[in-house]
């Protein structure tokens, strides 16, 4: 009975409700309120009930419905329905504002003559002229004061040699848009000095500062595009152009960008005059669609005449075609009023190329001439380059979401699309940071691995150059890896994702796949002890059990080693175990030459210094060789002669050659001073009938031993 109670008091409750949402929408006038009788006793006991604390919890934990439910996330028919009948009564309010038109144009005829002292429309385009001949005059000064600095300046510049590229480009930068500042004080500074009606005012300051948004726009392209306008600063004109492209296509867009520039301008100073003429937005969105054709025509004529288009290719061709069809529906889109669609559109179409740009123009303001190493601050570079990229994401999301606002507003009543518009924007937010991270750090690595490449010296910095360059692309591929992570992680718990699970789910899969493959894990572990050690480098000889050759190139787990034969092997780091490497700091090559018993030892000795000596002269093998070839001394008498060592001390790699080299020498000293060589002989003694007898004896001895072979050959064939 007590809930059923309290379910008839919370329909009554919502019955009350629904009554004063009533009553508030009709909006009653407080005669009327101060008129109306007062609530029935029922009424009174029932609102006593509703300060209840109980009743008000109960309410609200039991008796209230999901906000869930309140708000439909689908977009339901009658959604689209309204959306269809609002574009259609847009275009009917625009064909309907074709034939108002001429009689928008005589209102504001009228407007004009009765408001600014009947004067006639042309006395606004003769003020503005007016105004902006002063500005021109007072930037036609600060040129001709930049003239002479730059002149006096000249000479200091060329004694000292050639300024920075950037140095170059900031000096641009600060002689076109100075007298550019010059000229919209001079202009717009001398308008604000005298009194005006205040519609004069609203006419005359839109079109002097479209003028000035225009010289801008064109003089940042110029410097841009590298087009020379004019000397300004004395110098000999230097061609600086920050987006790499021949002069034909600098000129093309150059003057794409001014007839595109030109023509938005006149539509944004044209809507600022019919909005102070106070004409209907029907005839405003009119004229603005037509001056609208002017900018798709222009944007088309772009697509199929620019310099790229000249390639015959089919797929290009598909492409010019996709993009006409793409700007004309973003017309469209215009036109039907579908503002976010619209630009959307345009951000898919314009913001990429604009990223690429900046981007070209950041690398190539801090860039240097020729193939020079850069030697500026990478991370100043990067913070330009990303910094840039940031601020135009950031403009371009703060301008949608001004076009959108209503919407957005909407949206922020649901729960569930705010915490996701939330963990969009966090994402977007922490994405960015990543990406800046990321570019920082490989920007300084690449840098180090750069200087290491080209760094000389002795043979110690020589090793840590290498070290660095073997490193060092390990250090950058596991930071990507890293960064990535971590910034997907982030973004996911941003947009509400439990990561938790993800992060003991991984741990659990590393674990069972660490004892699947435990060689591996083992390789791994040990490149990283062998990166670390500085066991070998590319380039470098080494051997490890039957395994020799030229490193060539390593991964994660493997190295490759190339036989001085040819064939090359890849070994994992695992199988490697104590490597010998052949190629460090020196190698000392040994080898043996047998000389006759009755041979001078000291003349040898003698000779093979003179044959050092001769080593160290030549301009091929004299540089390898750490220590010339010495004779070490008698290493042992053999059967034929005596065993003298010898030894040369030379850098890695060289010690064949020069061995090679050494046999020769030592064989021509020694023919020229009668040293001979050890050779097997046999000597046979006693008188000539002992001699006869000994070889009948061998001659009997052999005779019999082939009739014995002959024998055994025929007891085979006759068992077989």
């Amino acid at each position: 009975m007590h809930i059923a109670a309290i379910r008839d008091l919370t329909a009554k409750v919502s019955v009350l409700l629904a009554l004063s949402l009533a009553l508030l929408w009709v909006s009653p006038s407080p005669a009327q309120t101060a008129a109306a009788p007062p609530p029935p006793a029922k009424v009174e006991e029932l609102i006593k009930l509703l300060d209840d604390p109980e009743i008000k919890a109960w309410i609200t934990t039991k008796g209230a419905p999901p906000p869930a439910a309140e708000v439909p996330v689908v977009p339901r028919a009658s959604d689209f329905m309204v959306w269809s009948s609002a574009v259609r009564a847009h275009l009917r309010g625009i064909v309907q504002a074709i034939p108002a038109a001429p009689a928008e144009f005589s209102g504001a005829r009228s407007t004009i003559m009765i408001e600014i002292n009947d004067r006639r429309p042309a006395s606004i385009l003769f003020l503005f002229v007016a105004f902006a001949a002063l500005g021109f005059g007072a930037e036609f000064v600060v040129r001709r004061i930049f003239v002479r600095a730059g002149r006096r300046m000249a000479a200091p510049a060329t004694m000292e040699g050639a300024p920075k590229r950037h140095h170059m480009i900031g000096r641009s930068i600060f002689a076109a848009i100075a007298p550019l500042l010059v000229f919209a004080l001079a202009s717009i500074g001398a308008f604000h000095a005298f009194t005006w009606p205040p519609l004069l005012a609203m006419l005359v300051l839109p079109m002097l500062v479209a003028l000035i948004a225009w010289r801008v726009i064109m003089q940042i392209t110029a410097i841009l595009l590298g087009i020379v306008r004019g000397q300004v600063s004395g110098e000999s004109p230097v061609v600086v152009r920050l987006i790499p492209m021949d002069d034909a296509a600098a000129a093309f867009w150059y003057r794409r960008v001014a007839y595109f520039a030109g023509i938005f301008f006149t539509g944004w100073t044209a809507a600022a005059l019919m909005t102070a003429l106070n004409f209907t937005p029907n005839v405003k969105s009119l004229i603005l669609y037509i001056l609208g054709l002017g900018l798709l025509a222009v944007a088309l004529e772009t697509v199929w005449n620019r310099p790229q288009a000249n390639v015959a290719s089919r797929a290009y061709r598909v492409k010019e075609w996709l993009l006409t069809f793409y700007m004309c529906l973003l017309w469209l889109l215009w036109v039907a009023g579908m503002s976010l669609a619209l630009w959307v559109g345009i951000y898919a179409l314009v913001l990429p190329p604009i990223l690429r740009t900046t981007s070209t123009i950041v690398k190539s303001f801090f860039g240097s001439p020729g193939d020079t190493l850069k030697t500026g601050n990478p991370v100043f570079e990067v913070l330009i380059e990303r910094g840039a990229r940031v601020v135009i994401i950031i403009l371009a999301v703060a301008w949608l979401a001004a076009v959108v606002r209503l919407r957005a507003m909407g949206l922020m009543n649901d729960e569930a699309a705010s915490r996701m518009t939330r963990g969009v924007l966090s994402g977007i937010v922490i994405l960015l940071a990543a990406d800046l991270i990321w570019h920082m750090a490989k920007g300084l690595i690449n840098q180090r691995i750069e200087r290491a490449r080209i760094a000389g010296g002795d043979e110690a910095a020589l090793a840590r150059s290498g070290r660095l360059m073997t490193l060092l692309p390990i250090l950058r591929n596991f930071l990507a890896v890293l960064i990535a992570v971590l910034a997907v992680l982030m973004v996911l718990s941003g947009l509400g994702v439990a990561i938790g699970p993800l992060i003991a789910g991984a741990g659990i899969f590393g674990v069972a796949i660490g004892f699947g493959s435990q060689s591996l894990v083992r390789d791994i572990i040990s490149g990283i002890f062998y990166m670390t050690d500085d066991a070998f480098r590319v380039g470098e000889y080494i051997k490890s059990g039957t395994y020799m050759g030229t490193v060539e190139s390593f991964g994660i787990r493997s190295v490759k080693l190339r036989h001085h034969r040819g064939p090359i092997f890849t070994v994992p780091f695992g199988t490697l175990g104590a490597v010998q490497n052949m190629s460090r700091d020196w190698v000392i090559d040994k080898f043996l030459i047998s000389v006759n018993f009755d041979a001078d030892l000291a003349k040898v000795k003698k000779l093979v210094k003179g044959v050092g000596a001769a080593l160290l002269e030549d301009e091929e093998l004299g540089p390898q060789i750490i220590e010339t070839v010495k004779m070490k001394g008698v290493e042992a008498f053999s059967d034929y002669g005596i065993n003298l060592s010898f030894a040369v001390m030379t850098k890695p790699g060289h010690q064949s050659s020069v061995r090679r080299r050494a046999y020769a020498m030592i064989r021509e000293a020694f023919a020229l001073n009668g040293i001979g060589f050890a050779s097997p002989t046999v000597q046979v003694a006693g008188g000539e009938d002992h001699s006869g007898n000994a070889m009948a004896a061998a001659s009997g001895e052999t005779i019999a031993r082939k009739k014995a072979a002959d024998a055994k050959l025929k007891l085979v064939e006759g068992e077989s």
